[in-house]
C-alpha cells in the first residue's frame, strides 16, 4: 500500500513515500480504515526530529500521522458497532500517513462534512477540550489563550466562547479579525503582553490555555497573581520546559469513552456549522514531506490536510 515511512530522525529528507508497505491486519478490538484524508499536526515533525520521544515514543520504521477520516475497511474480533463501509474519523495506531490504517479511537462522520474537515477535528478538539477541562474554566469567568489563531487555539476559543467564557487572546495582528470573528479579545504578541493582556480583562483573567509556547509561562504565572496555587489553572501544550515553573504539560489523550463522546460532539458541531477549523490546503500524500516543511516553517494559517 501507500505510505510515508521514515527510518531514522531528521528532516523533512528523512520522510519516504513508498508503495511497498504491507496493509495491516486489525486485531482483537480493532479497526481497519480506508484513509480518505489525514491531519497535518506540529506533533508530526516535532516526532521526526525526536523531539518529543517522552510523549510519543518511536519504533522504526515508522509512519507518521495521528489523525484521519476515513471508511471502515476490516473489523478485529469483538468489534461491535461497526460495519464494514462506515464512515468515521478519530486517531491511529498504525499511523495516518498510509492508504490503510488501524484505528483506536473512532467517531461517526455526519454525512453533510467533508473528508478534510473531519479529518482536521481529532486533534485540535481532544486537545482543546482536554486542557479547557484540566484548567476548568467555567461559564463567567475570563481565558487567556496564548496563540489563539493556531488550530488548536481557534477551536480552544470556540469552545471556550460557546461555553459562556470570556476569551483574550494573542496572536499576530493579522490574526486579529480572524479572533474576533471566533468571538475573542486579540492582543498582540511580544514585550509588554501581560499589560495588554490586563487593558483588555481589567477585572483580571482566571486561567491560562497555553497553545504556542515561546516562554509565555512566566507571564501567565504573573497574570494569575503569581501564587504557588495559581499554577493549577495554566495548561501548556507547546512549552516542553513546563515542568520547570510548576505547570502541567498536557501531550497525552484521555479517557478513551470521553475522548469519543468529544469527538462525536465535535463532529456533529462540525457539521451544524457551529465549529470550524481554518482550512491552509491540501497535498497529495506523496508531497507529505514539503508539506511537513511548510508546518515547520511557522507561516501557515490553518489546517493543512494530507490526501492518499
Amino acid at each position: 500500500m501507500e505510505a510515508i515511512v521514515y527510518e531514522e530522525f531528521g528532516g523533512p529528507e528523512v520522510l519516504r513515500h513508498t508503495t511497498g508497505v504491507a496493509v495491516p491486519e486489525p486485531g482483537p478490538g480493532e479497526v481497519r480504515v480506508k484513509v480518505a484524508a489525514v491531519g497535518l499536526n506540529p506533533v508530526d515533525w516535532k516526532r521526526r526530529h525526536g523531539w518529543v520521544e517522552e510523549y510519543y515514543p518511536t519504533t522504526f520504521p515508522a509512519v507518521p500521522g495521528l489523525e484521519f477520516a476515513g471508511t471502515v475497511d476490516g473489523l478485529g474480533e469483538g468489534v461491535t458497532g461497526l460495519s464494514v463501509g462506515d464512515e468515521v474519523l478519530g486517531w491511529t495506531k498504525t499511523g495516518a500517513y498510509a492508504e490503510y490504517a488501524i484505528a483506536g479511537i473512532v467517531a461517526p462522520k455526519p454525512a453533510g462534512l467533508s473528508w478534510e474537515a473531519a479529518a482536521s477535528l481529532p486533534v485540535a478538539g481532544e486537545t482543546a477540550q482536554r486542557v479547557l477541562d484540566l484548567i476548568g474554566v467555567r461559564r463567567g469567568e475570563t481565558l487567556f489563550l496564548h496563540g489563539a489563531a493556531g488550530v488548536v487555539g481557534s477551536v480552544g476559543v470556540q469552545l471556550a466562547v460557546a461555553a459562556g467564557i470570556t476569551v483574550v487572546g494573542s496572536a499576530s495582528e493579522s490574526n486579529h479579525a480572524y479572533l474576533r470573528e471566533l468571538g475573542a479579545i486579540p492582543v498582540a504578541y511580544g514585550e509588554g503582553l501581560a499589560d495588554r493582556v490586563r487593558a483588555a480583562a481589567p477585572d483580571g483573567v482566571d486561567a491560562v490555555f497555553d497553545a504556542a509556547g515561546h516562554g509565555v509561562l512566566p507571564v501567565a504565572i504573573e497574570l494569575l497573581g503569581g501564587a504557588e496555587a495559581a499554577k493549577e489553572r495554566i495548561v501548556t501544550i507547546a512549552d516542553v520546559d513546563a515542568e520547570k515553573h510548576g505547570i502541567v504539560f498536557s501531550g497525552n489523550l484521555g479517557d478513551p469513552d470521553a475522548v469519543r463522546a468529544g469527538l462525536t460532539a465535535h463532529a456533529r458541531a462540525a457539521a451544524a456549522g457551529t465549529l470550524a477549523v481554518r482550512p491552509a490546503g491540501t497535498f497529495p500524500l506523496k508531497e507529505a514531506a514539503r508539506a511537513q516543511e511548510l508546518s515547520e516553517s511557522g507561516h501557515v494559517r490553518g489546517k493543512l490536510i494530507l490526501v492518499p
